[in-house]
């Protein structure tokens, strides 16, 4: 059985993306991943969807990357799903203590029914019959205005309280200094119980407020990931693998130019961001080391800016080309976790994350993307998202920055606060009609 693709052109590109998504959610399997047309270097798709589901892998750490890479040689098709963090014990042999209420698996992939990619001017539909034009069609005649709801405004609560988090950074910063690692992402959850919301509307709400080029809307059965994510974690094109990542957060001065390209430059000189982003580029450099041609590996761009609705990134880009007959499952076995939320080194500071955390990461921390059929993938980096089970009502937004010597930690208590504002903010605010938010 072979997926048959056909393309259809369009004369309206937000509005065929929110008819895709709003039909592409009412699947109990659904992804969506939405670039928010940033045309950033390595650019794959506008948007690329799945929706149901002919064949699924989901797995528990332990072999889950072998299971993950006999799914793939078995389908050779698109293959849609995620790595959460706790891959982190089979890849290290660590151990998790921390409760989880959201419940994402470790892993889980699918082979949709439908695949769906969005560009510029057409939308392509990959079936594996001819109900290319009965999809088609029903997607242009989606009415993608929600009615209005009303939700009880959520009380939103800190897993960690200021002065913990403070007493924590100067603990890490002990280790630091110890000589246990040099620099440590440490997170805090923010959370609410009890709590009924609407996931595309709050997606769509939270993209109005802070579009970003690895955003994902990502559905499995009563859990949902609501992802806002800047940064790539993985992409690889044939033989050669890329990874951008980011350390280093401005907040932006959106009413002052002058102000906020002050804050870009301070921003572009920061002892701090700066001895952060060698190390993680330096991490990245060391995981590509173990899979790639001898020579290949090296750092395309270092220390560039970013500039996002509400902050100013700093991003590098490492490259390298892959040795003959490295498998999917190695490379991913090599690189997760990203080193962008760990730290160097890598094992210790997982260790240390499991010890001052206090909310198991689950997908938080992890990477969702797609493989294609030709053995090519790009994936994501889950940050500034909100993860709801629907069963338990319990919807969860962590958010962390990186931990070095040169930190302030209530400064780094400020950067937390800063990449939850908008989240917390859409939340917050009383739900928006869905067409008031293209």
């Amino acid at each position: 059985m072979k997926r048959i693709f056909r393309t259809f052109p369009i004369k309206e590109f937000r509005k065929t993306r929110l008819q895709m998504l709003s039909w592409a959610s009412q699947f109990n399997i659904c992804s969506f991943l939405d670039n928010h047309q940033y045309h950033l270097p390595g650019h794959s798709y506008e948007c690329l969807a799945g929706v149901g589901m002919i064949h699924k892998i989901e797995a528990s750490a332990g072999n889950a990357l072998r299971k993950f890479q006999e799914f793939v040689n078995a389908n050779r098709d698109w293959c849609l799903g995620h790595f959460a963090y706790d891959l982190k014990n089979e890849i290290e042999d660590l151990h998790s203590h921390h409760s989880d209420f959201i419940q994402f698996p470790d892993l889980f992939f699918f082979v949709p029914e439908i695949v769906l990619i969005l560009k510029e001017n057409q939308i392509s539909i990959g079936v594996f019959d001819h109900s290319h034009e009965t999809i088609f069609e029903t997607i242009s005649s989606c009415d993608y205005n929600l009615p209005d709801k009303k939700f009880h405004t959520p009380i939103i609560k800190n897993r960690i309280s200021r002065e913990k988090y403070l007493e924590t950074i100067n603990a890490l910063q002990y280790h630091i200094r110890r000589g246990d690692c040099y620099e440590i992402n440490f997170c805090q959850e923010f959370y609410a119980d009890e709590i009924e919301i609407d996931p595309l509307r709050l997606y769509l709400g939270l993209s109005a407020v802070s579009p970003s080029p690895f955003s994902a809307y990502y559905k499995i059965d009563d859990k949902w990931l609501l992802c806002l994510s800047p940064e790539r974690f993985l992409k690889k094109t044939g033989p050669q693998i890329i990874s951008q990542p980011m350390k280093g957060t401005w907040k932006r001065n959106t009413k002052d130019e002058v102000l906020d390209e002050i804050n870009r430059k301070n921003l572009q000189e920061s002892k701090k961001d700066r001895s952060e982003n060698v190390m993680v580029v330096d991490l990245v450099r060391n995981d590509f080391s173990r899979i790639c041609k001898e020579g290949s590996v090296h750092v395309e761009e270092m220390f560039s800016i970013q500039t996002f609705p509400l902050v100013h990134q700093m991003v590098s880009t490492v490259k390298g080309i892959l040795s003959d007959d490295i498998t999917m499952d190695q490379l991913i076995r090599a690189c997760f976790p990203m080193g962008s939320m760990t730290g160097a080194p890598k094992k210790r500071v997982m260790e240390l994350i499991e010890e001052f955390e206090e909310s198991r990461r689950g997908l938080f921390s992890g990477a969702v993307g797609y493989v294609a059929p030709n053995g090519d993938c790009d994936f994501n980096v889950v940050i500034r998202s909100v993860l709801y089970n629907s069963s338990n009502k319990y919807l969860s937004f962590p958010a962390g920055s990186g931990i070095t010597h040169f930190s302030d930690p209530e400064k780094e208590y400020e950067e937390c606060l800063l990449k939850a504002k908008a989240i917390k903010k859409v939340l917050e605010q009383s739900p928006t009609p869905h067409k008031n938010l293209s």
